[in-house]
């Protein structure tokens, strides 16, 4: 005997759009991983934007994609990532452009920067001690809002907290249906196993049991 379960035919559609949801953001994910792991294989280093200061050329939000440049090899107009001298009160790292290059007293160079929407220049002059200085060498714009957001522990604990609590509500649903779908088969095998043992008495049988009756009676 072979029983229809209407009960999986409305769960399956259900459990197959959150299956290819599932799938989608694991893949999405790992794009995401990919394409941000991939360029530091080449040598590049990836910086945040968080600030309004390079507007219009680079907005808040972009990731900078920048690659180790040779200091002597600086030119007025590169973008720079570095951190102002100690004395300038900003102990955060900046990306600005490099809008003035001159010797500086007992040799190197001053570098003075400037964010484009900035009307000033950054009121600090600078050497750079390193040979090695990372210049921009292109952005990708809003991707950086991601890293802002989860730099907040409240943002950080829904985007991880929410997709684990639908897969464990998946998971639930699934061991419930499962355990339903069990009891209903036990039931149905218990079901089919008492209509098997009830005895069924052929007619014909019953008749022959009438007339030796009516013939013990006749006699």
């Amino acid at each position: 005997m072979v029983s229809k379960n209407p009960h999986r035919r409305r769960t399956s559609a259900p459990r197959r759009v959150a299956g290819w949801t599932l799938t989608t953001a694991i893949v999405l994910v790992t794009l995401f991983c990919t394409a941000w792991i991939a360029p530091s294989l080449f040598g590049f280093s990836r910086y945040v934007i968080t600030g309004g200061s390079m507007t219009g050329t680079i907005d808040k939000g972009s990731v900078v994609f920048e690659k180790p440049t040779s200091v002597e090899d600086l030119e007025v107009g590169d973008i720079i990532t570095y951190l102002p001298p100690a004395d300038a009160g900003n102990e955060s790292l900046v990306t600005h452009r490099i809008i003035k290059m001159e010797p500086a007293e007992g040799g190197g160079v001053l570098f003075t920067t400037k964010g484009d929407a900035n009307p000033k220049p950054d009121p600090w002059h600078f050497k750079l001690v390193d040979e090695k200085q990372a210049v921009v060498q292109y952005s990708v714009p809003h991707v950086g809002w991601v890293f802002i957001a989860l730099a907040d522990r409240t943002t950080r604990m829904l985007i991880i907290g929410i997709p684990a609590s639908l897969i464990g509500l998946q998971a639930l649903s699934q061991l419930f249906g499962a355990l339903r779908r069990s009891e209903k088969d036990d039931a149905e095998i218990t079901a089919d196993a008492g209509e098997g043992t009830s005895e069924e008495i052929d007619p014909t049988v019953t008749d022959l049991l009438e007339s030796d009756r009516l013939a013990v009676a006749d006699a």
